[in-house]
C-alpha cells in the first residue's frame, strides 16, 4: 500500500472583489461580488513508503495548500486522499501520531522558553518516555550540532539554530510521514548543508516517507530522485529528476579555451550556437543536443582550441525556464 495516495484533490477559495474607492466600499455593504480561486485543482499522485520526493512549483502554485490538506489542516473542496491509510482531514488520533508537518515560516516551539522545555512538553503530548526522549535529543542535537543550545531561549537562537530545533521537534515522535515546507529557507549555506545531510541520513536510516518543497534547487538535487512539479494548482510533471533535464533542456553548454581569441564577429560565432558568455581566451555556447558533436568538430577545425568542456544545463535554470512557461 502506498504511504500517500491522492486522487482528484481540489481546493477552491471564495474571495471578495471590492470595487475601488469609497463608493465601491459602500456598494459592498449591500451587494458583494465574489470570485472562486482554485489553489489546487484535480491533483493526483502516489508516494511509496520510504520515498523522499521533491514537490516543486513557483510561488502560488499550490504546494503549501496541498501539504496542509495532507496534514489535515484544510478540508478539500473535492477529491480524496489517504496517508498511511487515514483520511487526513478526519484527524484521527492514530494518524496525528504518525506524521509531522514542518513549515519553514511557522514556529511550533515556545518563543520565550528554552528548546528543551518545548521538546519535553511535546514528549508528554506524544507519550514518549523520558529515556526515549533523552536518547532522541542526544542523537539529533549531535547530528545537527546544536547540543549546546538546548537551554537557550528560542527567541535568542539564530535562524539556523531555531530551524534545527524545529526539525528535532517534528521528528521527536519518529513519524512515518514527514511534510517539509521550505525547511532551509533563509539559512546560510553551512546550515543548509547540515540540514540536507541530516535529512538524507535520517531518510535512509528510518525509511521515513518525506514530501519536500523548496526553492533551493540544491536541496532537491541532493535529496530527491523523484520530483512532482505543480503549477497553477495542477500537476505538470511527475517523474525522476533526471527526466526533467532530458525533457525540458534540449541543449548543452560547450565551453572552449583558445590560445589568443580569434577576431570573429558575434555573427560569425553565432553560427556555432548561442553565445552565453565570452571573455579573453574563453567562449561558452548553448548548443542543441543533436548538434553538439558536429559543432565541436567545427570548433576544433576552425579555432586554436586548447581545452573543451561539455556539460549539462544547471538544474536550477531548467526548472526556472519550466516555471516561466
Amino acid at each position: 500500500m502506498s504511504a500517500i495516495e491522492v486522487t482528484g484533490l481540489t481546493k477552491a477559495f471564495r474571495t471578495y472583489k471590492k470595487k475601488p474607492g469609497f463608493a465601491g466600499a459602500l456598494r459592498g455593504l449591500w451587494r458583494r461580488e465574489y470570485e472562486q480561486t482554485f489553489a489546487v485543482k484535480n491533483v493526483g499522485f502516489r508516494v511509496e513508503p520510504g520515498e523522499l520526493v521533491g514537490f516543486l512549483g513557483p510561488n502560488g502554485a499550490g504546494k503549501t495548500t496541498t501539504l496542509k490538506m495532507l496534514a489535515g489542516l484544510l478540508h478539500p473542496t473535492e477529491g480524496s486522499a489517504r496517508v498511511l491509510g487515514y483520511v487526513p482531514w478526519e484527524r484521527a488520533d492514530g494518524y496525528r501520531r504518525q506524521f509531522a508537518l514542518l513549515l519553514g515560516q511557522k514556529n511550533q516551539l515556545w518563543w520565550d522558553l528554552p528548546a528543551r522545555e518545548s521538546l519535553e512538553l511535546n514528549a508528554k503530548i506524544y507519550g514518549i518516555s523520558q529515556t526515549a526522549l533523552n536518547r532522541t535529543i542526544d542523537e539529533m542535537t549531535g547530528l545537527l550540532a546544536v547540543r549546546d543550545k538546548m537551554d537557550v531561549a528560542v527567541r535568542e537562537l539564530s535562524l539556523g539554530e531555531r530551524m534545527k530545533m524545529e526539525l528535532i521537534a517534528a521528528l521527536l515522535h519518529r513519524p512515518k510521514v514527514l511534510f517539509l515546507d521550505e525547511p532551509t529557507i533563509g539559512l546560510d549555506v553551512v546550515s543548509q548543508k547540515t540540514v540536507r545531510e541530516f535529512l538524507r541520513d535520517y531518510n535512509a536510516r528510518e525509511k521515513t516517507t518525506i514530501l519536500l518543497t523548496s526553492h533551493y534547487m540544491t536541496d532537491i538535487h541532493e535529496l530527491c530522485q523523484r520530483v512532482i512539479i505543480i503549477d497553477r494548482g495542477a500537476i505538470s510533471f511527475d517523474g525522476r529528476l533526471s527526466e526533467v533535464v532530458d525533457r525540458f533542456a534540449d541543449f548543452k553548454l560547450v565551453t572552449i579555451q583558445c590560445d589568443g581569441m580569434p577576431g570573429r564577429s558575434p555573427e560569425a560565432l553565432a553560427r556555432f550556437g548561442e553565445v552565453v558568455s565570452q571573455s579573453p581566451g574563453s567562449i561558452t555556447f548553448k548548443i542543441k543536443r543533436d548538434r553538439v558533436i558536429p559543432v565541436c568538430k567545427a570548433l576544433l577545425d576552425e579555432l586554436i582550441v586548447t581545452d573543451i568542456d561539455i556539460h549539462e544545463i544547471p538544474i536550477e535554470e531548467v526548472i526556472r525556464s519550466l516555471f516561466a512557461r
